[in-house]
């Protein structure tokens, strides 16, 4: 038998277990407990909602309304809605596009920023703890895996 059909039998024996972790960890992900324990942890009181896109916004911004809802997953008009309330709070601003002015671009502002380095930290001090038994090993081959799994779904693939 060929390696490469001894390899396809493997992936195919573990796609299960490898299915129910992913689900698991977006169970944890998306826990509104999780998400109240690390905003309480960097002294903010963002609406549960608003945190992510927030993030994402620093992440990844500029970006456009439409192009951010898409990445999420939510509706159009739910995140135009939330990113104005993330603007009246100061927290990110929304002009003209670079290179589409009728694009209107989500930008994160200086108080934005500071928000977000508040989330970074209490992150920070959580997976700490999280990770605290870890090998250094272990803890190095988990991000590499993760990246490279985030990288293939990113291009289509599908686990």
């Amino acid at each position: 038998m060929s390696t490469k059909k001894v390899q396809d039998a493997h992936i195919r024996a573990a796609l299960p277990e490898l299915h129910r972790s992913l689900v698991d960890l977006t169970i944890v992900m998306n826990r509104p407990e999780r998400d109240a324990a690390l905003l309480e942890k960097a002294g903010l009181t963002l609406e549960r909602a608003l945190f992510p896109l927030l993030v994402f916004i620093e992440r990844r911004g500029p970006i456009g309304v439409v192009d951010l809802a898409a990445r999420i997953g939510r509706d159009y008009t739910t995140v135009s809605r939330q990113v104005a309330r993330l603007e009246e709070l100061g927290l990110v601003d929304r002009r003209a596009g670079s290179t589409d002015k009728r694009v209107r671009e989500a930008v994160i502002t200086p108080r934005g920023k500071a928000a977000t380095d508040a989330i970074d930290a209490a992150r920070e001090e959580m997976a700490l703890v999280m990770f605290h038994d870890w090998s250094r090993k272990d803890f190095d081959e988990l991000t590499r895996l993760l990246r490279m799994l985030a990288d293939a779904m990113s291009n289509g693939g599908a686990p």
